[in-house]
Order: structure tokens, then C-alpha cells, then sequence
């Protein structure tokens, strides 16, 4: 029977080997599919179709005010914290 200190030489080597196993085999497939798009002329949207909604074309967008005071003139969307001069207020009479 293999002592501790040699089963974990065992298990490093082992890791190594399925890290280096992992890799080539990656690489064959990414290959592989390569060559299938080039070989039908095949786009992104062909393979993934549908695609996923970046954050960008969410993040930045404006959203309209909902409430304003009429002594000062600031906007509020009704996102986020709620500024000082609606805290604690009826938001019905700041409505726009």
C-alpha cells in the first residue's frame, strides 16, 4: 500500500495530466467547430441565435420623472433613495 506523502504525488501528477488532457481537448474542439463555420459560412447569430443582452443596453438608459418640486424644480424618477425634499411627504402632490 502507497503512503500519504506518495498518493499525493500520485494525485498532483494525476492533476497535472487531466489540466494538460482538458487543454488539448479544447483546443481540437474549438478547431473543429472553426472549421464548420468556415466550412458553411456560418455567423454568430447562425450559432447563437437570439444572442445575449449585454449589460450596455440597459445600463446608461434615462428614465422620465415621475415627481417634481414645485419650489425648486428638482426631478425625481421614483428609483432609489428618495431625495430630502419628498421624504415623508405624499408623493400624489409632486406628481408630474
Amino acid at each position: 500500500m502507497a503512503t500519504y506523502k506518495e498518493l499525493l504525488q500520485q494525485q498532483e501528477a494525476l492533476a497535472q495530466q487531466i489540466e494538460e488532457a482538458r487543454k488539448k481537448e479544447i483546443a481540437d474542439a474549438v478547431a473543429q467547430v472553426r472549421a464548420l463555420v468556415n466550412d458553411f459560412g456560418l455567423t454568430q447569430q447562425d450559432v447563437f441565435p437570439g444572442g445575449r443582452k449585454s449589460a450596455k443596453s440597459t445600463s446608461g438608459t434615462k428614465v422620465a420623472p415621475k415627481y417634481r418640486d414645485p419650489a425648486t424644480g428638482q426631478t425625481w424618477t421614483g428609483r432609489g433613495k428618495a431625495p430630502k425634499w419628498i421624504e415623508g411627504r405624499d408623493r400624489a402632490q409632486f406628481v408630474i
